[in-house]
C-alpha cells in the first residue's frame, strides 16, 4: 500500500513556499539595509579604496633672534612612503625597496606596524630622503607599486650646536605622546617639539598640515589626483621671535674654554630678558632630523660628558661665595650689620668651632675686616661669623623667601629645582634629631654644605641686586607670572653691595677681570664650588655699567681649577655687549680663592666640644633622567 498522500504533499509545499518567501524577505531586508540605510558607509570603504588622503605637512614656524635672525628655519626636503594595496603586497614592495633605501627587517617590521594602525593611508618608509636616493627611486618606480614620493619642509637649525640647548629639537610623535592633550590631532608620523624652545612654544610652531586626495588603482599605483577643489592647504605654523642676541650668543660660544664643560647665562637685570644662554659640550640637534641614527644616540648618552645635559638650567653646584652676597643682604636687611661693622674675632686663616676648625681660602688670614672688605677678599672667617649672627633658622628662612629652594620659571623645559633647606626639619630627617648642630651654619654662610643652585637661580638674584632688589622671572619668549619676591634693601644698601662687587673687580679676588679699554666700570664676584670627583668648579657673576647695569651674565666652568679664565670669560661677554675693548681682559688669568670645607682638627683646650657636624656635601649635581643605557627612539627611515 502506497505511503503517499494529496494532503502531505499540499503541506510540505506550503512549507517550502514560506521559507522561499522567508529568505526573499531576508535578501529583501538585507538588501535595503546595504543599499539604503547603510549607502553612505559603504560609499566610503569604496571610496577610501579609490581615494587616498595624502598630507600636506605644515612648516613649522621660524624661531628668530631679537633682531630676525634666523635660529631654526625649514628647508626644502623629500618623504618617501607607500600606498598599499593590503599588507602582502606591501611587505613585498618594501623586500624591493631594501637593498636600494638600505631596510633591515626592524625597519620593514616598523613600516608594517605604521599600516595596520592606519591602512588607509600612505605609510612612512623615508621621512628624509636625500635627492640622489630621490631620482634613483623615480627612474626604477614601475617596479614599487604605490610609490609616492613629495617635498616636504625639514627643519634646519643654521648655527647648530651653538644653540642646541636653547632651540632644542624635533622628532616624531611616539605614541604615549598622542594620547597627551598637548599633541591631541597630531597625525601618525607628525613632527613634534622635544627639547628646547621647540618644546616649549610647540603649539604655535606646529601649524596645521593640510591634506590632498589622489586616486589609486587596486594594485595602489595612482592613477590620477582627485582635483584642486578636493585640497585642503596647510597653515604654517607662527613665528617665534625670542630674547635673544645671536651675535652674543656666537661671541660666548667662540671665547668659552676649549674641551670644557660649563654654563653662560646672560639676561637684562631690568626686564628679566635673556640675552645669550649657552652649555658646553653641545651637540647638533640636526642630527634629531627624520630620526636620529642609533650609533650617534648612543655616543650621546654615553658620552660622561652629558652634551645633550643644559648646565644652565638642569645642574645644581655649591655656589660657592657668590652666595656670600645672600647673606650680606640677609644681614643688612635685618639690621644686624651695617657696610662698616667688623666681626669679633678677625681672620688669622680659619675658625675653631667646637671640635672643628673651619679655614679661611687664605691661610695667613685677612685680618680684621669690614664687611665691604670681607665681600672685596671673599673672607670665609668674616662669613662664618656672620652666618652665626644671622642664626640657622633665620638664614634658611630668609634665603627661602628670597629663591633660593624655588624654580625661576624660566620658558624652557626641565629646569630643576635648587637645593636648599627649608627649615631646621631638613637636618632632623637628613641626620636625626640632635645629631647636628648649629655648625652647619658655617658652611652655609660660605655657600657650602646642603646648598646647590642653578646657574639661572644665581644670576637671577645677581639681577635683583643689580635693578631695584625685585625678581623678574628671566624669560625667552614670555615672561612667567612676576613673583612677589623683593630682598628688602634700601637704595643705599643695594648701592653699598654693588661698591663692595666694584671692589671685588678692582682689588678683590677678581683683581684685573674688568680691565677694559674704555670707562664702564663692573661689579661681580667669584665663587669656587666643590667637587669631591675632581678639581674644583668656577662661578663668576658680574654686571656692568655698575652705576646702572644693563647686563647681567653669570658663568660657571666645571673642573676649571679654582677658575682663570672664569671671570675673564664673563668680562669679555660684557664687554662685547657693551661695545667695549676687550682685549686686556682676553689675556687675563685670574686664580679664584678655594672656599674651604671645615676640616676636623683636634679639641683645643678649654674648648666645648660639640655634637658631630654633618660632613661637607659640596658637589655638582648632574640631577637628569639616567639615559646611559636607554633605547634609542626608532630612526624613521
Amino acid at each position: 500500500m502506497s505511503s503517499f498522500h494529496p494532503h502531505l504533499l499540499d503541506r510540505r509545499l506550503r512549507v517550502a513556499r514560506a521559507v522561499v518567501w522567508a529568505i526573499m524577505g531576508l535578501i529583501v531586508v538585507v538588501f535595503f539595509r546595504t543599499q539604503i540605510l547603510e549607502h553612505g558607509k559603504y560609499r566610503l570603504q569604496s571610496e577610501l579604496n579609490r581615494l587616498r588622503p595624502i598630507t600636506l605637512p605644515a612648516p613649522r614656524g621660524l624661531i628668530m633672534d631679537r633682531n630676525g635672525k634666523v635660529l631654526a628655519e625649514n628647508v626644502p626636503g623629500y618623504t618617501v612612503s607607500l600606498l598599499p594595496g593590503d599588507q602582502d603586497s606591501l611587505r613585498a614592495v618594501l623586500r624591493r625597496l631594501a637593498p636600494l633605501v638600505k631596510l633591515d627587517e626592524a625597519e620593514i617590521g616598523r613600516v608594517l606596524t605604521r599600516y595596520r594602525r592606519a591602512p588607509y593611508l600612505p605609510v612612512m618608509v623615508l621621512p628624509n630622503a636625500k635627492f640622489e636616493l630621490v631620482s634613483a627611486l623615480e627612474e626604477r618606480r614601475v617596479i614599487f607599486p604605490g610609490l609616492l614620493i613629495q617635498p616636504e619642509p625639514k627643519r634646519h637649525y643654521p648655527d647648530s650646536s651653538l644653540v642646541a640647548h636653547l632651540v632644542g629639537y624635533v622628532g616624531e610623535v611616539t605614541e604615549a605622546e598622542r594620547g597627551q592633550r598637548r599633541f591631541t590631532g597630531v597625525r601618525l608620523g607628525g613632527l613634534v617639539g622635544k627639547d628646547g624652545l621647540e618644546r616649549q612654544y610647540d603649539d604655535s610652531l606646529r601649524g596645521a598640515d593640510g591634506v590632498r586626495f589622489v586616486e589609486v588603482s587596486a594594485l595602489g599605483r595612482v592613477v590620477r589626483e582627485a582635483g584642486a577643489a578636493s585640497t585642503l592647504a596647510p597653515v604654517s605654523g607662527q613665528p617665534l621671535r625670542t630674547t635673544i642676541d645671536l651675535d652674543l650668543q656666537r661671541y660666548v660660544a667662540q671665547i668659552f674654554p676649549a674641551g670644557q664643560r660649563g654654563a653662560v647665562l646672560a639676561l637684562n637685570p631690568n626686564t628679566g630678558e635673556i640675552l645669550a644662554l649657552y652649555s658646553a659640550p653641545g651637540f647638533d640637534p640636526n642630527s634629531f632630523v627624520g630620526g636620529i641614527e642609533a650609533a650617534t644616540w648612543r655616543r650621546l648618552n654615553e658620552s660622561e660628558s652629558h652634551p645633550l645635559f643644559d648646565r644652565s638650567i638642569q645642574a645644581r653646584y655649591p655656589p660657592g661665595s657668590t652666595w656670600k652676597l645672600a647673606v650680606a643682604a640677609i644681614a643688612l636687611k635685618r639690621g644686624l650689620v651695617t657696610f662698616h661693622s667688623h666681626m669679633p674675632i678677625p681672620c688669622r686663616g680659619g675658625l675653631q668651632y667646637g671640635n672643628r676648625f673651619f679655614r679661611c681660602w687664605s691661610a695667613q688670614g685677612h685680618g680684621d675686616l669690614a664687611l665691604a672688605d670681607a665681600i672685596a677678599q671673599s673672607c670665609d672667617v668674616f662669613f662664618y661669623q656672620l652666618g652665626l649672627k644671622i642664626g640657622l633658622s633665620s638664614l634658611l628662612e630668609e634665603a627661602n623667601g628670597i629663591g633660593f629652594h624655588t624654580r625661576t620659571g624660566v620658558d624652557l623645559p626641565g629646569e630643576i629645582t635648587p637645593e636648599f633647606p627649608t627649615g631646621t626639619e631638613y637636618y632632623d630627617r637628613a641626620y636625626g634629631p640632635r645629631r647636628w648642630t648649629s655648625a652647619v651654619t658655617l658652611n652655609l654662610a660660605i655657600g657650602q654644605g646642603e646648598n646647590a643652585q642653578t646657574l639661572v637661580n644665581m644670576v637671577r638674584f645677581y639681577q635683583m641686586l643689580a635693578s631695584d632688589g625685585h625678581a623678574r622671572p628671566p624669560f625667552l619668549v614670555h615672561p612667567g607670572p612676576n613673583p612677589n619676591v623683593t630682598l628688602g634693601l634700601s637704595p643705599d644698601q643695594l648701592a653699598g653691595l654693588r661698591q663692595a662687587m666694584i671692589s671685588v673687580v678692582e682689588r678683590g679676588t677678581a683683581r684685573g677681570a674688568g680691565r677694559f679699554g674704555g670707562t664702564i666700570t663692573i661689579a661681580g664676584k667669584t665663587g669656587t664650588a666643590q667637587n669631591p670627583h675632581g678639581p674644583d668648579h668656577g662661578w663668576f657673576i658680574g654686571f656692568a655699567p655698575a652705576d646702572k647695569p644693563e647686563i647681567v651674565v653669570g658663568a660657571i666652568v666645571e673642573f676649571a681649577r679654582e677658575g682663570p679664565y672664569v671671570a675673564p670669560l664673563v668680562t669679555r661677554v660684557i664687554g662685547h655687549y657693551l661695545g667695549v675693548d676687550t682685549t686686556l681682559a682676553s689675556h687675563l688669568r685670574i686664580v679664584l680663592p678655594t672656599d674651604s670645607a671645615p676640616h676636623p682638627v683636634p679639641i683645643l683646650p678649654g674648648v666645648v666640644p660639640e655634637d658631630t657636624v654633618p660632613p661637607d656635601t659640596g658637589r655638582m649635581d648632574t640631577t637628569r633622567t639616567d639615559t646611559t643605557n636607554a633605547t634609542p627612539p626608532p630612526r624613521d627611515r
